[in-house]
């Protein structure tokens, strides 16, 4: 069984008071939100604390980017509301 870090994982993030979510991308699902908690991360750092709402594996990293581009436009927020 591979290692689950052959994966890249999108994920969306949503702030305990669940009025402010972030997108993004990582390798390493738990450090990253570590990273995030901690406000390490400029663009969450000041909404913390943070879970995840929802993550997503891919083996292909350009995929996850495709993926991750698209869950930042204006049609993919919308989608990710709806279905996440």
């Amino acid at each position: 069984m591979p290692s689950d870090r052959t994966f890249h994982y999108v994920y969306i993030l949503i702030s305990e008071n669940g009025l402010h979510r972030y997108v993004g991308q990582t390798k390493d699902l738990a450090a990253r939100l570590q990273r995030h908690n901690r406000g390490e991360v400029p663009h969450t750092a000041k909404f913390v604390p943070w879970k995840i709402e929802t993550a997503i594996a891919f083996r292909s990293s350009s995929k996850a980017a495709e993926y991750e581009k698209y869950l930042k436009s204006h049609s993919g927020r919308e989608y990710a509301k709806r279905h996440f």
